[in-house]
Parts: structure tokens; C-alpha cells; sequence
């Protein structure tokens, strides 16, 4: 049987430009987590339906195992390991916003573009927003507090 046709690729992951040899059937996630050691974006269903995957492709967020990484070529893309202690992250602490934790890199990811996209979001979104993710261990509460302590906390900053 013939050797999978590899490419090389450059791909701008967390302001780095990084290159990998990959199989142009390989999905972002594992070209994340197998080739560039980032293993912040978890593999869960690997349908879709979960969201532990979650990453941020062009600021939008993106489950990684349902994209190839060839379609992210010039298109930057952010981790969790891109975040650096972002305002999101340091909410779901003080929040306590997980619990086995498995889950929580998607949903700081898909926090952060709700965040960022829509500032001035109301309940309904943020809920909208939250259910692309799931979480089998807590409740929702949780996260939305802490979507909602950071969404609160750029709003008064904007005003000063």
C-alpha cells in the first residue's frame, strides 16, 4: 500500500509561525496535539458535539477535530496555550468553573471569542453561546459567571 500523500505546512499558532510535515487528511486537532505538543484542545467526541476542541481560527471559535489543518494555512489560530493568563481564565479560577477540567479549554475558548466579538452580551447570549460546549461534571452557572465577571469588569474599563 502506498505511503499518505504529507505536505508541508506552515501554520500562525499563538503569534509563532510553525511548520509541520502533515497528512493533508489530518484534522487541526491532532496536527495540534500529535505534531506541535499542544495539548490543551482535548479530543472528545470527535463529531462536533462536545466542543473540548475548541480552538479560535481567525478569532472564530473552531472545533479542531472538524476542520482539516490545511484549511487553517494563513489564518491565525489561537490555544488555550496562546491565552496567557487572559481575564477569562483567571474568572473560571476564582469561579470555580470546572471540575475534572477536561472540558474547560473549549469553553474558555469559546468564552473568549464571545467576549471579544460581543462585549455588550445579555444572558440569552451568553447561554446561546455556552451551549456549543458540553460539561458532564458541573453546572452552567459556574461559567456563566465567569463570562459574565469578565464581560462586566471590560465594560468598566471602556468607561474609565
Amino acid at each position: 500500500m502506498e505511503e499518505p500523500t504529507k505536505r508541508e505546512l506552515v501554520l500562525h499558532i499563538n503569534g509563532e509561525q510553525r511548520t509541520v510535515v502533515v497528512r493533508q487528511a489530518e484534522t487541526l486537532l491532532f496536527v495540534l496535539r500529535d505534531h506541535l505538543g499542544l495539548t490543551g484542545a482535548k479530543p472528545g467526541c470527535l463529531n462536533g458535539d462536545c466542543g473540548a476542541c475548541t480552538v479560535l481560527v481567525n478569532g472564530t471559535p473552531i472545533k479542531s477535530c472538524m476542520m482539516l489543518a490545511i484549511e487553517t494555512v494563513g489564518k491565525p489560530i489561537t490555544t488555550i496555550e496562546g491565552l496567557d493568563d487572559a481575564p477569562i481564565q483567571q474568572a473560571f479560577v476564582r469561579h470555580f468553573a470546572f471540575q475534572c477540567g477536561y472540558c474547560t479549554p473549549g469553553f474558555i475558548m469559546n468564552a473568549q471569542a464571545l467576549i471579544d466579538r460581543h462585549p455588550d452580551a445579555d444572558d440569552a447570549m451568553i447561554q446561546e453561546w455556552l451551549e456549543s460546549n458540553i460539561c458532564r461534571c458541573t453546572s452552567y452557572q459556574e461559567i456563566e459567571a465567569a463570562v459574565k465577571e469578565v464581560l462586566k469588569a471590560s465594560k468598566t474599563s471602556v468607561t474609565r
